[in-house]
């Protein structure tokens, strides 16, 4: 025994492994004991003894093996490492203990597997056990099964997975051993206690006898469900529940719920071996399927029959097999094929399943038409091949086809289909059948049940039943509003007779087929609308599998079960009674009196119709009382209604009766049960009075109330039919409007857009602009709820409108709709957050429905999708872009496209990469042309897309990563995560694939409120991705593994990491754990709109503590761009931890070298999609008073994708000194990527914001610098700010304006006035207004005077909201403590007041007396000149002018610079003394005024003179006009007519049409304006109306015939109100310039014509206002140009007939006479005028001879008969060469002349205005000429001086002035020259400007010098405007300048000389009266 003291002192570890067995079985026993003392699981002991305990079981001596056993229960038990010996333990018990003899080793060796099981190892020791079954040796077999038998029976099915076992019981029962197969027995045995019938399929084809024994068996086990009796470690809970419910002896019931969940989990199918049958179809089949012979036929169906019988089959492609079998349903004419093809059909349903799905859109809708048949078997397989089809896809996905067949006029199809439906309804839940769907059933089925065929009725009936069990009452009873009374018993009798399929969760429980469904459920009314119920619906199980089903999730529910009864309770009785009531019978008048009287008083009833209003008032008092006292159940609402309807009804006169009356149906409407049969009566009324302005608002609120007794949609579809039904224009723009409220208050679920986009459209072409601008507001409102595909119903609409629409929704981005206030009760009874999601989403859909979408399946035809498949690339490319252009065509496609998707799918894989990225694309467009209905494509074309992902070429990869977002946009992700397809894919050793897949699932998983159970399949793949050799795809798999826990749970993935190597497993767990840390919330529910964007999780507003959620909504949204950089610097650190440091710091270490790359990435549409988050609140609105770190955060995550990573680091630097240096940089990359700044410009400006809030002066004073710099870039590339850009940066520059240092606020004013460069004055002025509200008095100061000098610069229009607020604003700061505060606004109301004017008292409103005084006083103090201001207008002006029409249509920009720079070019020639101006503010576009004036642009004509009067007037001080913008506040401040025309005037040159059309129409409606056109103008005005009516371009306008319409009226005004001398003659002008160019079309002489048809109809009222002289002048002229033998050649005889008819009509009104009036004519041979005219005369007089001596007279006299009118013009012309200089002897020589030949004549009145030096020149020259003649001649002495001459003598001294001054430059000329000239100018208060042949016209010949001188002013500017207009085709050299006109002698044909004249003279005008009036 010497040995034996060895090793006794020996520690217990080391005995254990001691070569001597007693050693070890001593020390297998003290280890037992130690085990048994240890008792923290957790001590280091038990590792010591991890290696030893395989070899405690494993013993060879069989002594102190049974030890060793008990030692290694003791440590499995205990220790907290046991878990890792599982392996090596179990096989070593399998192998070395189940086959000793000792049954305790046996024994001891079970317990130790159940120990392991019981601390979750189940999966192992199942593995270890089922190789057992493989051993040899029976014992081990028997053990084995005995081991499973008794584990199943422990821990239950839940646990012990069923089936691998059930895969080799069949083995086991045919065993040699007797023993082998009774264990078998008995394990058969347990496992039927667990999964009843499931486990019959499987043992099928077991030995029969055996089979009967096993049922007989099976028949005794007791029907009670077995319960779980030992539990795993994790499940203490349910143990301590299971203990104590064993303790008071009941039966576990409330762990009930738990179990049963787990009762059928097992389904028959997952336990069978799928079968292939593919490739065991006879070789022939598809010949013989398609044979002649209708047996062979059969043949080919029988064998296909036999092979689907197989219950479960092997996945594959069976799209051929299934269009051969759909083929023989739908073409075969034997009946006995089509039944056997549909058997065919069921089988590979039944076999296939889920995968059977992507083939169902096919089948079903041919089986559906097949029902015509009769034949019974035909029927009955029809209908087991729908039901099984049913079962693999969802209601919705074959939902378009059910119902398309629903009209079919076959009425079995009716019956069969209604059958069908409710069948399929049994399978749903409530939450599988939302409203969306049955919405379009229930309405079809009601078709049915008013059916003339009874048994499509029964079929409806049925269904409607089934759906009313299935959804709840509360769902279905809206839509069973108009059912009568018996039908709606018939549907509910019905409902009750419905067994469904699954016990149906609300509702009691039901058993069907036996099999035990959830014991305890509970009782729901209405929805279960709460999450479980929907989740388990979501989950594809209670779907598919018949006899597996989730019944009774866990007692959650509590809380939604009440919330729900409540709700049912409590519904405000709104619900319940309408949907009684709502079947109100129209009641007789008779029956509503009697009603009426019996609660109306008496009096009330007969003063109704009383003739005297006050009787009807009084009588409408009562009713109202009667009606406020009435109870809800005694109100007789229609008998009311239609008392109130009656005589005189809605045609009552009185407003306030009708206010009344209104009143009371809204109060009828709110307080009683309200029918859809009253609201008829009153609807009609109501629309009628909406438009009425005292009573609309009742009216309105009428409408109201009744939406909400009747439901808006039903409401809203009577208001808007009844007011489109009828004409009145304010009416329907009123309804539309009340329609855009009641949508806001109502939500918008249940509108049938599509009834109202029609009458939408009617709105929009409305003439009436009021009701197309509430039709646009209402798309503005319908766009927030039905979003951007609103769009599409308007794509064909004009640009014009289109563009407006466009408007309307920019608007409305980014705006969330309100949450409805009304209505509501009805939705809140479902249950929770649901209800609202459900609305939710039925909206979106409901849209989706709307539009009209495009069968192109027959356009897919079979040689398309043969081309598609061709050899030759090139064919197939044409395929495919066939394919493109048809789906093109139809831009929204019905789902049904034939053979497209196989083909499609075909090219997936094409070896040609470019087919592979066009296919893509179609499938891309496909997605969005089908829209949802894309779905039930997702199995066999979006998976395929899916395997597109693992293609080496990149390009290849982003199109199908683009192509899969854009399905999945439409489908949602449920349909993806179903079925084993994904894991399929992820399973595929493809790095790329496996990378993108994972990045895919990691952006789309987080959005996701719950997923489909099959996601866990991916987990093991995920797993093998985490150690994938390649980097990238590890950290895909890493970046996915938080979001895959967020919905499996941590349990469950750490459960699968049992199946991993032991090495895998710790480390995979170990990255779950982490993983766990980081793990997000599932998304909220009330996110559930926000959280389908592509954002990933819930906005930030409802988390804000999640950190991860904020990252991750910008972060998808970077990560697109390049998928590769992913998430590299987009999750902060802090949700990934250490790791996201790690790879921040890898890319640092090689960029920090490399800084030569740009410094700004340009990442696409980066921007726009940064503003869009911001406005879904993803991210925080850069709003704050101080930047707390989540800003800087969220900036910094922003910019990591467009910001050099360098740079970047540099920025967010703690040192102030890196910021200076990023400054620097920025500076100096500013120039060279001007691109990449504007990109990121909202983030730079960000950037800086905060810089503003540094402390240090340096890097404030750089930010300035590169601020300056950076915004005169953006001048200069015409860019302007977004709204964003401007609200994050604008605020927190104006802080820096109260800066105490003077350098820093002089900075911050240069890059204010810098801003409006860039950003409209008007935008800036309400920031600026904000800051004035600053606690600091600095800022308050310097934003008042940046104000004033805002509105100095760019006069009132800048001040918002309006000049009156902002001036009251401005105001209230007079009153303040601070000097420095109150001077400023002192200052900047002064500086309004120079602008404006005494108006300003009136916009101040009332002022305390002592700020009153301050501010007169220093008003009276201000003696500023404000000449200053207009010069500083033209300095900024011009870039911000050019800026905005680079935005503004191309075509006005052209036109601006056109002008401008011809502006320029003249001004620059004529203007000497001053300097030149950059561009001139005419003619520009003012953004601010467009602003607020609805798009007409203003132009402001005086302004071009305005600044040469300083040189003309040196030595007289006038106080001089400060000319302004006009302002919309037009009546403020419009005192004189003056500014009133020129404002009339500023309109006609509008962009506008409308307004310029109408601008012309006011002036010519006024006479004395109209008659002061002259010729040049008129002629200029009808051309332009001419070419403007002949303009193809108008009719396309949208108001086209309108515009025409307008422009021949405003041409009729023109002819009728001008001066007829000046019209006839421009007429004449215009015809003979039109037949003279080739160009002109026939149509405008043809007009001109009809113009001048319509002048020689009005001869006979107008020949005595008509200087006949110069119209024979013009018809000389026409003739001489046109002589007779030219016109007779013309096409057209018109022209010829127009001379004629006019001499002629001119003859007989003036008779001989007219030959008096050649007078102008001076060779009258050169026409054949006079000869014409004689002609003429001959004819129409009887007095020939008379006649002719007349006319001999006539021609002898001519000269000597120049009327004293005429005389004028020749004095005109002589004086005109007296003034100029080279003509001036000419001109006396002639003026001697003339004197001599005319004694007469009186020269008086030419000289008598002009000044001395004048007179006594021309006198002088005179007297010369005569000495030189040796004639003594006298000096005419003034006679009687005529009017006309008084008038005529004007324009020739003034042009003397004009052209002197304009050729001073080559002499110097003295100041007396001036003087003299000023002298001139005053005397002559200018008339008309006349072209040279232009006689003055006859008003203003007869007027007086002092006549009121609007008109000429007006003219002026008139007939500028058009020569402007008309000089950018024509005349470049059109003299436009006051100063400048051309030499004399030129110039003088082509523009009118005295036009400038006259605009001196005008100019002159204005200033005298200015000054008279400033007197």
């Amino acid at each position: 025994m010497g040995d034996d003291s060895e090793w006794m002192k020996l520690p217990i570890d080391q005995k254990c492994e001691h070569k001597l067995w007693k050693a070890r079985l001593n020390g297998y026993e003290e280890a037992l004991k130690l085990f048994q003392k240890i008792d923290d699981e957790k001590s280091p002991e038990w590792s010591k003894y991890l290696g030893l305990i395989k070899k405690f079981v494993t013993d060879s001596n069989a002594v102190a093996q049974l030890k060793g056993l008990e030692a290694a229960l003791a440590y499995v038990e205990n220790a907290h490492v046991a878990g890792k010996t599982t392996g090596e333990v179990a096989s070593g018990v399998v192998n070395k203990v189940f086959n000793q003899p000792k049954a305790r080793a046996k024994e001891l060796g079970l317990d130790i597997c159940l120990m392991y099981i019981e601390i979750e190892k189940g999966e192992a020791i199942q593995e270890e056990l089922l190789k057992g079954l493989d051993n040899k040796n029976p014992k081990i077999i028997v053990a084995c099964i005995e081991t499973l038998r008794k584990a199943l029976s422990e821990f239950g099915s839940k646990i012990i997975s069923l089936k691998p076992i059930i895969k080799v019981l069949p083995k086991l029962f045919e065993s040699r051993e007797k023993a082998v197969r009774d264990e078998a027995k008995l394990l058969a045995v347990e496992i039927y206690r667990w999964i009843r019938d499931a486990l019959k399929p499987p043992l099928q084809n077991i030995n029969s006898v055996q089979l009967k024994e096993l049922e007989e068996e099976w028949f005794k086990v007791s029907s009670a469900a077995p319960k779980q009796t030992r539990f795993l470690r994790s499940q203490q809970e349910l143990k301590a529940k299971f203990e104590q419910q064993q303790g008071l002896g009941g039966d576990a019931d409330g762990g009930g719920d738990d179990e049963e969940e787990a009762v059928p989990q097992v389904d028959a199918y997952e336990l069978l071996e799928a079968v292939e049958i593919l490739s065991k179809l006879p070789k022939d089949f598809y010949e013989k399927i398609e044979a002649k012979k209708w047996q062979e036929r059969k043949e080919a169906l029988e064998a296909v029959e036999l092979l689907v019988k197989n219950p479960k089959l092997e996945s594959g492609d069976y799209a051929d097999l299934v269009k051969v079998l759909k083929k023989v349903v739908g073409k075969d004419t034997n009946v006995m094929l089509v039944a056997l093809a549909a058997k065919c059909l069921a089988g590979l349903a039944t076999g296939l399943r889920k995968k059977f799905g992507q083939y169902a859109g096919h089948v079903v809708p041919t089986i559906l038409e097949k029902f015509k048949e009769k034949k019974p078997q035909v029927v009955q397989a029809l209908q087991e091949a729908i039901d099984a089809i049913f079962l693999t896809t969802t209601l919705q996905n074959i939902s378009e086809d059910i119902l398309a067949v629903m009209d079919n006029k076959n009425p079995t199809i009716k019956q069969q289909t209604s059958l069908f439906i409710a069948r399929s309804f049994r399978h749903c839940t409530p939450s599988t059948l939302p409203k969306s769907l049955l919405k379009p059933f229930c309405a079809a089925l009601l078709k049915h049940i008013n059916d003339s065929a009874p048994e499509v009725r029964d079929a409806g009936f049925e269904a409607l039943g089934t759906a009313l069990k299935v959804a709840g009452e509360k769902a279905v009873n809206p839509f069973l509003a108009d059912v009568d009374k018996l039908k709606l018993d018939r549907i509910k009798e019905c409902a009750e007779k419905v067994e469904l399929v699954y016990g149906k969760k609300t509702g009691a429980a039901e058993k069907k087929e036996g099999k035990p469904i959830a014991g305890k459920t509970t009782a729901l009314p209405g929805p279960g609308g709460d999450k479980e119920t929907k989740d388990a619906a979501t989950k594809p199980g209670p779907l598919k599998k018949a006899s597996a089903v989730k019944a009774g999730a866990p007692p959650k529910k509590g809380k939604p079960a009440t919330v729900a009864g409540t709700g049912g309770a409590g519904a405000k009785g709104k619900k319940g009674p309408e949907t009684k009531e709502v079947f109100e019978s129209e009641l007789s008048i008779e029956v509503c009196e009697e009603k009426a009287a019996a609660v109306l008083p008496a009096s009330c009833i007969q003063q109704l119709d009383s003739g005297n209003w006050k009787e009807r008032l009084a009588c409408m008092e009562e009713f109202q009382k009667a009606v406020e006292l009435m109870e809800r159940s005694e109100m007789p609402c229609q008998a009311l209604v239609r008392m109130l309807a009656k005589k005189p009804g809605w045609k009552e006169t009185n407003f306030q009766v009708m206010q009344m009356k209104l009143h009371v149906v809204a109060l009828i409407a709110q307080k009683g049960n309200f029918s859809k049969t009253s609201a008829q009566v009153v609807l009609d009324g109501l629309v009628d009075k909406v438009g009425d302005v005292k009573c609309g608002s009742n009216a309105k609120e009428a409408m109201t109330a009744i939406a909400e007794a009747c439901q808006l949609p039903w409401t809203a579809e009577q208001v808007v039919a009844m007011a489109f039904s009828q004409k009145n224009p304010k009416n329907q723009s009123e309804t539309l409007n009340w329609l855009s409220n009641a949508i806001k208050e109502f939500g918008f679920s249940g509108l049938n857009v599509k009834a109202f986009i029609s009458n939408v459209k009617t709105a929009l072409a409305a003439t009436n602009p009021a009701v197309r601008t509430s039709a646009i507001t209402l798309l503005g409102v319908m766009y927030l709820y039905v979003g951007p595909s609103l769009r599409m119903f308007f794509e064909d609409e004009k640009p014009a409108l289109l563009s407006q629409i466009d408007a309307e929704f920019e608007k409305m981005q980014g705006q969330t709709a309100p949450a409805p206030t009304r209505g509501i009760s009805r939705h809140s009874v479902g249950g929770g957050d649901d209800g609202e999601e459900e609305e939710q989403e039925e909206v979106g859909n409901d849209v989706v429905d709307l539009l009209p979408r495009t069968d192109i399946s027959d356009k897919i035809t079979a040689e398309l999708v043969s081309k598609i498949g061709d050899k030759n690339w090139k064919i197939r490319k044409e395929g495919l872009d066939e394919v493109t252009s048809i789906i093109n065509e139809a831009k929204f496609i019905e789902p049904n496209i034939g053979e497209l998707p196989a083909a499609l799918k075909g090219r997936l894989n094409d070896s040609n990469k470019i087919l592979v990225q066009q296919t893509l694309s179609i499938l891309q467009q496909l997605a969005t042309a089908m829209g949802p209905n894309i779905k039930q494509y997702v199995k066999n074309l979006g998976i395929p897309v899916i395997t597109v992902l693992g293609d080496s070429k990149n390009n290849v990869r982003a199109a199908a990563l683009a192509t899969v977002n854009a399905w999945a946009e439409q489908t949602g992700m449920k349909e993806w995560l179903e079925g084993e397809d994904l894991s399929e894919e992820l399973k595929k050793e493809n790095p790329f694939l496996r990378q993108e897949l994972l990045g895919w699932l990691a952006e789309k998983l987080p959005a996701l409120r719950s997923v489909p159970s099959d996601l866990l399949l991916c987990v093991p793949h995920l797993y093998s991705c985490l150690e994938d050799r390649n980097g990238d795809v590890r950290k895909k798999a890493q970046d996915a593994l938080p979001f895959f826990m967020m919905h499996l749970g941590f349990e469950k993935m750490a459960k699968a990491t049992g199946k991993l190597k032991p090495t895998s497993k710790d480390q995979v767990l170990a990255m779950l754990e982490k993983a766990k840390a980081n793990m997000p919330a599932k998304p909220a529910p009330p996110a559930k709109a926000s959280s389908r964007v592509v954002g990933g999780a819930a906005p930030a507003k409802f988390q804000p503590a999640s950190a991860f959620a904020d990252d991750l909504g910008s972060n998808t949204m970077e990560s697109k761009p390049d998928p590769k950089k992913a998430k590299a610097g987009g999750l902060s650190s802090k949700t990934k931890g250490v790791q996201g440091k790690k790879v921040l710091s890898k890319p640092n270490l090689k960029e920090d070298d490399d800084k030569s790359g740009p410094i700004f990435i340009i990442v696409p549409n980066g921007k726009e999609q940064r503003m869009k988050e911001e406005k879904a609140l993803k991210v925080l609105k850069w709003n704050f008073t101080t930047p707390r770190d989540e800003y800087i955060e969220q900036l910094k995550t922003q910019m990591s994708t467009c910001v050099a990573k360098w740079l970047q680091d540099e920025m967010f630097h703690a040192d102030f000194q890196h910021h200076n240096k990023a400054l620097a940089v920025m500076i100096e990359h500013l120039e060279s990527e001007k691109d990449g700044v504007i990109s990121c410009l909202d983030l730079i400006l960000k950037w800086l914001t905060l810089r503003f809030f540094d402390t240090n002066t340096s890097v404030l004073m750089k930010t300035l610098e590169y601020l300056k710099l950076l915004f005169n870039l953006l001048s200069q590339e015409e860019y302007h700010l977004t709204e964003n850009e401007a609200a994050s940066f604008i605020p927190y520059l104006i802080l820096k304006v109260g800066e105490p240092k003077d350098v820093i606020r002089k900075d911050v004013r240069a890059i204010l006035n810098r801003m409006c460069l860039i950003y409209p004055a008007s935008k800036m002025f309400p920031f600026i207004m904000e800051g004035t509200k600053s606690k600091n008095s600095k800022q308050r100061a310097e934003c008042l005077e940046e104000l004033g000098c805002l509105v100095e610069s760019y006069g009132m229009n800048v001040c918002q909201p309006t000049p009156g607020k902002a001036l009251k604003e401005m105001a209230t700061h007079i009153g303040d403590r601070d000097n420095a505060v109150r001077n400023a606004a002192l200052n900047t109301i002064v500086t309004v007041y120079n602008v404006h004017g005494d108006q300003v008292f009136k916009l101040i409103g009332n002022l305390s007396e002592k700020d009153m005084s301050m501010l007169e006083e220093r008003i009276k103090r201000s003696a500023k000149r404000p000449s200053a201001a207009p010069v500083r207008q033209a300095e900024e002006k011009p870039q911000r002018t050019q800026n905005i029409s680079t935005n503004a249509s191309m075509m006005r920009k052209g036109q601006a610079e056109d002008m401008s720079s011809k502006l320029n070019q003249n001004r620059n020639m004529g203007s000497h003394s001053e300097t030149t101006h950059t561009v001139p503010r005419e003619f520009q576009l003012d953004l601010d005024e467009i602003e607020n004036d609805n798009g007409t642009v203003r132009c402001e004509m005086p302004a071009l003179v305005q600044h040469k009067l300083d040189d003309i007037f040196e030595p007289v001080l006038i106080p001089e006009p400060k000319i302004r913008a006009v302002s919309p506040h037009f009546d403020d401040m419009h005192s004189n007519t003056a500014s009133t025309i020129n404002f009339v005037i500023s309109q006609v040159a509008s962009g506008d049409i409308n307004t310029s059309i109408q601008a012309l129409t006011q002036l010519f409606q006024i006479e004395s304006l109209a008659r002061e056109a002259s010729t040049g103008v008129l002629k200029d005005l009808m051309h332009g109306l001419i070419t403007l009516m002949l303009d193809s371009r108008v009719e396309d306008l949208e108001e086209g015939e309108q515009v025409i319409r307008s422009v021949n009226l405003l041409v009729v005004k023109v002819l009728e109100k001008s001066d007829q001398t000046n019209i006839l003659s421009a007429l004449l002008v215009l015809l003979q310039d039109s037949l003279l160019a080739t160009a002109s079309s026939p149509k405008f002489s043809e007009l001109v014509m009809k113009c001048l048809w319509r002048m020689v109809r009005l001869l006979p009222e107008t020949i005595n206002s008509i200087n006949l002289d110069r119209i024979l002048l013009d018809i000389h002229i026409f003739m001489k140009v046109f002589p007779k033998e030219k016109l007779k050649q013309c096409k057209s005889e018109f022209p010829i007939r127009t001379l004629k008819t006019l001499l002629h009509t001119l003859c007989k009104l003036k008779g001989p006479k007219i030959l008096d009036h050649l007078t102008m004519i001076d060779n009258k041979n050169e026409s054949e005028l006079e000869a014409h005219l004689c002609r003429v005369m001959k004819h129409s007089m009887d007095q020939t001879g008379k006649a002719d001596k007349d006319t001999e007279k006539g021609a002898s006299r001519i000269e000597e008969k120049a009327s004293k009118a005429k005389v004028n013009d020749i004095l005109a012309e002589i004086f005109k060469k007296i003034g100029s200089k080279e003509n001036t002897k000419e001109g006396l020589a002639e003026l001697y002349e003339y004197k001599k030949k005319y004694s007469d004549a009186d020269i008086e009145p030419f000289l008598k205005n002009s000044s001395q030096f004048f007179q006594s020149y021309v006198e002088r020259g005179l007297r010369l000429i005569e000495t030189e003649r040796e004639g003594k001649g006298r000096i005419a002495t003034s006679t009687g001086i005529s009017p006309q001459m008084e008038g005529t003598c004007v324009p020739v001294s003034t042009h003397t002035v004009s052209s002197s001054i304009g050729n001073t430059n080559g002499e110097e000329v003295g100041p007396s020259v001036y003087l003299e000239r000023l002298k001139i100018l005053r005397q002559r208060c200018g008339l008309d400007n006349a072209k040279q042949e232009d006689r003055p016209p006859l008003t203003s010949l007869l007027s007086k010098p002092t006549l009121p001188t609007v008109a000429s002013s007006t003219d002026m500017l008139h007939s500028k405007l058009s020569q402007l207009r008309e000089s950018r085709e024509q005349y470049q050299h059109l003299d436009l300048d006051s100063n400048q006109t051309h030499s004399s002698g030129i110039g003088t044909t082509l523009a009118s000389p005295s036009s400038a004249a006259a605009n001196i003279d005008d100019l002159k005008k204005r200033l005298e009266r200015i000054k008279s009036s400033r007197k």
